[in-house]
């Protein structure tokens, strides 16, 4: 099966030490569920949502793990700490900048919608397919500069050092740093898919005379052309709907885990 990282370096499977606590494991679990996912170099709607979801359970144990008596030691090197707890941030940041760009995206597709259901039955055309193609290429750009930031993060993960540290403190470390590894590659993995705008742009075939000659033929053509826009455009409004939904309580596992990462780093 294909790895969810293009990177060579992250094709493993994560494991643990064998005695681990129970939530320890579970993290492995959920860790392990996602880098197998199936990637192509075009991402489904269907794979980036289960991305997602897997996103949250993974959150949801990290977050038990974290909480758990003594899960991290003061042993950590402080370096490593500053690290993990400046990449939470960031990472919030790009899950809240992710969110918003999908909820950007699903109000262009509804306004398209909205222009289409407005003109049933109207023999003229207008330009809202072309507006619609102008915005999802923005949305392509704000897509591309936030993948950019990803890749940026990706190469700036710090090897923690452990100092005589006990064995649930090695694997705790050991799971927030494959989470975060996990995190980036999702995210880069949605915007991957925005960037792939649902519609092209169309080219015209009739010249002005035959438009003049053939109007009607033409706007049967039209009606139908936005009767099929309509229906690829539905389930693409979904998609993007569950998305922003599976963001918005991913975003909510990223605040949680952050701050019991704080309290349990300032006891």
């Amino acid at each position: 099966m294909a790895v969810l990282s293009s990177k060579p370096n992250h094709i493993r499977s994560v494991s643990f030490p064998g005695r681990s606590h129970p939530t320890t494991q579970r993290v492995e679990e959920e860790l392990n569920k996602l880098k197998s996912l199936e990637v192509p170099a075009a991402p489904k709607a269907d794979t980036v949502y289960n991305g997602l979801l897997g996103l949250e359970k993974l959150y949801k144990c990290i977050d038990d793990l974290i909480n758990l008596p003594q899960t991290l030691s003061r042993s950590v090197d402080a370096k490593w700490v500053d690290d993990l707890l400046e990449k939470s941030v960031r990472l919030l940041d790009v899950c809240g900048t992710t969110r918003e760009l999908v909820s950007r995206y699903k109000e262009g597709v509804r306004d398209l919608q909205s222009s289409l259901r407005r003109r049933k039955g109207d023999s003229t055309t207008d330009d809202s397919a072309e507006r619609f193609t102008s915005f999802s290429k923005k949305i392509k750009r704000d897509a591309k500069r936030l993948e950019l930031t990803l890749k940026q993060m990706d190469q700036e993960t710090v090897v923690p050092v452990l100092l005589d540290a006990d064995e649930e403190t090695i694997a705790t470390i050991r799971a927030l740093r494959e989470a975060n590894v996990v995190c980036i590659s999702i995210f880069q993995m949605v915007l991957s898919f925005l960037s792939v705008p649902p519609l092209k742009p169309k080219q015209s075939k009739w010249s002005l005379l035959s438009r003049l000659v053939h109007k009607d033929r033409i706007a049967a053509e039209v009606q139908e052309e936005n009767t099929s826009l309509e229906t690829r455009l539905e389930p693409f409004e979904a998609y993007l709907d569950s998305f922003e939904n599976a963001l918005e309580a991913t975003f909510r596992c990223f605040i949680r885990s952050r701050s019991s990462l704080l309290n349990v780093l300032s006891c």
